[in-house]
């Protein structure tokens, strides 16, 4: 199944209500559309996801290339595909509230941003490259409170998402108008004070996993 060239999202009212969880709809922007939904995760499993994250980090690497760069200066790691029962729960819930099926999903990643770090401004979906099955939305959940920076910021948009603990911002970019998926760069401004924990959930057009 593949996605159709229109918006994926479906939201009725100021919460959604997935299986497990009642989210709610705190800032919206229409073009393109973006979401601040707030209660995604409990802090309870905030937690959980920084205790099991911690000791698998390594340097974050971009793009396609998996390199090294400047341009990102954070820690990452990515979970295997339901690898538990808490993935599992996360990944279920995140797909169901971006509308997209978990057979999209790439696997859930976490970063960590410590004191000065951060990322550049840039494009999830790929511009290069083999892209017929590129991505087509992203939802980037805050897993702590920063203490000062550490902003969600699109330039182009000059629209920036402060991270508030179980709360995210959702964005898609699939549009026939491309404008509209340019408008979608974005950055991780550098952390200020403190430091910043952040789970990522990328979906494709087509299916992902082999499950």
């Amino acid at each position: 199944m593949a996605i159709i060239e229109q918006t994926i999202f479906n939201s009725f009212g100021n919460k959604i209500m997935t299986k497990d969880k009642e989210i709610h709809i705190v800032g919206k922007m229409d073009e393109p559309l973006i979401f601040i939904f707030d209660n995604v995760l409990s802090y309870t499993e905030c937690d959980s996801l920084i205790d099991l994250a911690k000791n698998r980090m390594q340097r974050a690497k971009i793009g396609k290339s998996r390199v090294v760069s400047d341009i990102r200066t954070s820690s990452s790691m990515f979970f295997e595909e339901s690898e538990n029962e808490l993935i599992q729960t996360i990944e279920c819930r995140v797909s169901e509230l971006m509308n997209v099926p978990v057979s999209h999903a790439e696997p859930l990643q976490i970063l960590h941003y410590k004191a000065g770090d951060q990322y550049q401004p840039h494009f999830d979906y790929f511009t290069s490259g083999n892209i017929e099955n590129n991505r087509v939305s992203t939802l980037l959940i805050y897993l702590n409170d920063v203490e000062k920076g550490g902003e969600t910021y699109f330039p182009s948009l000059r629209f920036a998402v402060t991270p508030k603990k179980g709360s995210a911002v959702y964005f898609e970019y699939f549009y026939n108008d491309h404008r509209l998926n340019e408008l979608t760069l974005h950055a991780g401004n550098p952390v200020a004070a403190g430091e910043k924990w952040v789970a990522t959930q990328w979906m494709r057009r087509q299916r992902h996993r082999h499950m």
